[in-house]
């Protein structure tokens, strides 16, 4: 990343330094939001994101008060996720071949219009399903180029030292807007109806448009962006390949969105058929969860980098948590570990994210962060018909465990992978009374062997 015109890009770590990174002082909590064109970002997200879920939860309520049916709410969602898996890629090189400033301008503005299109319809009561269903498609079509321009615009407003920082925040901004945004969007429906809440969500834009417009662009991090020219997606992809601690990231955070991310179909079936409390216990498990996540979050923006082994081993936990709670013989005690499952996803999201990023070069960040979306978000939409289908044949227990066994498996094999890729080995012992588990290279093993014959 450059500091300024004609400075160089900081070198993207090689293998070694992605297994086993240096130990870094910890940041403040809050330091990414001393600068200003962050802060200016990150307040305007706080309203955007509130009107985000207050949109979610009023289309999922329209679209089943319009057609009685839980299919079609499936088919919303669908449609919104499905441009990104079609055209993810080709987002990312949009996104490298524009000012990601001006590119966020553009994406924001639309969809603004959107919510405020289906606010009109909806309050003249010309809303009809199709309506709704062509608005999630045009949200996705935006989202396409403004997730991975919003991912990569961040280390261009606070520049590597505080990227991790800044990613945790973001993460953190997401899910307290997911613990304010439903409650908010419950009262307006009941109150006044969904079309104020898509309404609502429409003007939230105005905050984070506000916040592009009031940066200065002097102070953002200057990056070359990519010419336009053929072959661009193929370049992201080859250069994705050939670096193994990007590869391999993208790949466990796949896992874990594929198999255990799926709490949807978990969630409400531990709710409904193995404690038979009903919709009440359905809402505490995604609110203990989202908690959860928070605090990983804010912990996450305590460390000043991204290791390879936090990510690994916040995986790990993460799997062995889900095969816990899959066994948990009370509805409160389930209810508890949503709390460290969610702090251990979000850990293993904020890493996942922040490496990948201070791992690519500036030049590639849109198309790689683009890669990493489609994965991830794609990943849900795969693994939730096999979860469904496990927890139909076997019980949802059984469902619960297979997806977080699968998980600590890929990231333990990830683990070894990785390890044998840049020469290292597994050392597992004692530091002063507590286990510690880290990489060492592999010649100081051998050399120990030759000392001790």
């Amino acid at each position: 990343m450059s500091s300024g015109s004609g400075a160089a890009s900081a070198p993207a770590p090689d293998t070694y330094d992605a297994v086993s990174a240096p130990k870094t002082r910890k940041s403040s909590m809050f330091s990414s939001l001393k600068v200003r064109n962050y802060r200016l970002f990150f307040l305007g997200q706080v309203v955007s994101n509130t009107g985000t879920w207050m949109q979610r939860i009023a289309q999922d309520w329209l679209v089943l008060g319009l057609t009685g049916s839980a299919t079609a709410v499936g088919i919303t969602t669908a449609l919104q996720f499905l441009p990104m898996l079609l055209f993810g890629l080709y987002g990312g090189v949009l996104v490298d071949r524009l000012p990601k400033r001006r590119t966020l301008l553009v994406t924001q503005t639309s969809m603004a219009l959107t919510g405020i299109a289906l606010a009109v319809l909806t309050l003249t009561g010309h809303v009809q399903v199709w309506h709704v269903y062509l608005a999630a498609f045009a949200v996705g079509l935006a989202t396409v180029v403004d997730n991975p321009a919003r991912q990569s615009f961040v280390s261009e407003m606070v520049g590597p030292d505080q990227l991790q920082n800044a990613v945790s925040l973001n993460s953190a901004n997401f899910q307290s807007a997911r613990l304010v945004g439903p409650a908010v969007a419950g009262l307006m429906i009941t109150g006044v109806g969904t079309g104020w809440a898509f309404l609502a969500n429409g003007l939230s834009f105005v905050a984070p448009i506000a916040g592009l417009l009031l940066m200065r662009a002097r102070e953002l991090y200057v990056v070359e962006r990519a010419p336009r020219s053929k072959g661009q997606l193929r370049e992201g992809l080859r250069y994705v390949a050939g670096r193994p601690e990007l590869i391999w990231t993208i790949a466990l955070a796949g896992f874990v969105s594929t198999f255990g991310f799926n709490f949807p179909v978990y969630l409400s079936a531990f709710a409904d058929d193995v404690f038979r409390a009903g919709a009440g216990s359905y809402s505490l498990f995604n609110t203990l969860m989202a908690v959860g996540s928070l605090a990983g979050a804010l912990l996450a923006a305590r460390r000043g980098t991204a290791r390879m082994r936090v990510l690994i081993a916040g995986a790990v936990a993460f799997g062995a948590m889900e095969m816990v709670a899959a066994f948990a013989p009370s509805l409160w005690l389930f209810a508890l570990l949503m709390v460290p499952i969610g702090m251990f996803g979000m850990t293993v999201n904020v890493t996942a994210n922040s490496s990948i990023q201070m791992s690519t070069d500036p030049a590639m960040r849109g198309r790689v962060m683009a890669l990493y979306m489609m994965v991830f978000m794609g990943g849900a939409p795969l693994g939730a018909p096999i979860a469904g289908w496990i927890t139909d044949a076997y019980g949802v227990r059984a469902g619960l465990a297979v997806g977080g066994a699968i998980t600590a498996a890929a990231a333990v094999t990830i683990a070894l992978l990785l390890a044998r890729v840049g020469g290292m080995r597994l050392s597992v012992g004692w530091n002063r009374g507590h286990p510690q588990v880290r990489y060492v290279p592999r010649e100081r093993r051998e050399e120990q062997a030759a000392t001790v014959a």
